[in-house]
């Protein structure tokens, strides 16, 4: 069993920032891929970020390419998601999310998923 548990979300104006953490616990967390989606009201489910075990390889959803950063520490079994230039657009509840493969993350078809967290962007 993998417990995801998000932090850092809240409210905050358009162009400003902020980082998102998730803490992972359970077996073998830090060998697998982890990653960030989004669902805004009334919206489908949306795909933000995603890295590999060891950092190698980064995965980006288009919309939020040169202003977010997804990075992680596995001696702290935790995944980051630093956002800047924040828009309107970007206000939704993020998840975090891991699987043993990248396909899994990226497509969505992840077994594990934390609670989310409020991300609000304000004009």
């Amino acid at each position: 069993q993998v417990h995801l548990v998000e932090s850092g979300g809240g409210l905050v104006q358009a162009g400003g920032s902020l980082r998102l953490s998730c803490a992972a616990s359970g077996r073998t967390a830090s060998t697998w891929t982890m990653g960030w989606f989004r669902q805004a009201p009334g919206k489908d489910r949306e795909f933000v970020a995603a890295i590999t075990w060891n950092g190698d390889r980064l995965y980006y959803a288009d919309s939020v390419k040169g202003r977010f950063t997804i990075s992680r520490d596995n001696a702290k079994n935790t995944v980051y998601l630093q956002m800047n230039s924040l828009k309107l657009e970007d206000t939704a509840v993020y998840s975090c999310t891991t699987d043993p493969t990248t396909s899994g993350v990226v497509g969505g078809r992840s077994r594990y998923w934390g609670q989310g967290t409020q991300v609000t962007v304000s004009s």
